[in-house]
């Protein structure tokens, strides 16, 4: 098994801008593109940590708190909260920026699960994640809740 990471050395920021193709009527952003942009940094993140092919297994619910509107800036954070053998969760956190006042508020927050794979697309093992600090330690511990939450909805949804 390789030697383990930090949060630090996968950690992905994406900055993209809001387009009018990106957009409704109303002009906020299609939520169906924060989630594919929220997919994107967060396989890059499982990638980078896991030093190889990770594959999205499930996405938590994703909320969305504020409209982001044509014109505007959306930062995507990723970064490993949790590893296991094969398996990994990202946290995406999304924020909105105006570009004209500089205000940035926080517009969702999603976890998604991945598992790395092998050239023959079989799971394979991931270095573990090294933890170094106070509020990592509080994600990680967060992230095994969720999994168990994740694994009770499937293992209940398996019997229907």
């Amino acid at each position: 098994m390789a030697q383990g990471k930090t949060v630090a050395e996968s950690r992905t920021e994406m900055t993209e801008l809001v387009l009018p193709g990106d957009s409704n009527q109303l002009g906020n952003i299609f939520g169906g593109r924060i989630m594919y942009w929220v997919d994107m940094a967060a396989a890059m993140a499982a990638n980078r940590h896991a030093g190889r092919v990770a594959v999205t297994a499930s996405i938590d619910s994703v909320e969305f708190l504020h409209p982001i509107r044509i014109g505007e800036v959306v930062h995507l954070i990723a970064q490993v909260n949790w590893v296991g053998r094969t398996s990994m969760e990202v946290g995406v956190d999304v924020y909105g920026e105006n570009m004209d006042t500089g205000e940035r508020k926080k517009t969702s927050t999603a976890f998604l699960t991945f598992v790395a794979l092998s050239q023959t697309g079989q799971p394979v093992e991931v270095p573990p994640l090294i933890l170094r600090t106070p509020e990592e330690e509080e994600r990680f511990h967060a992230a095994e809740a969720r999994r168990q939450e994740r694994l009770k909805k499937k293992q209940k949804a398996s019997r229907l």
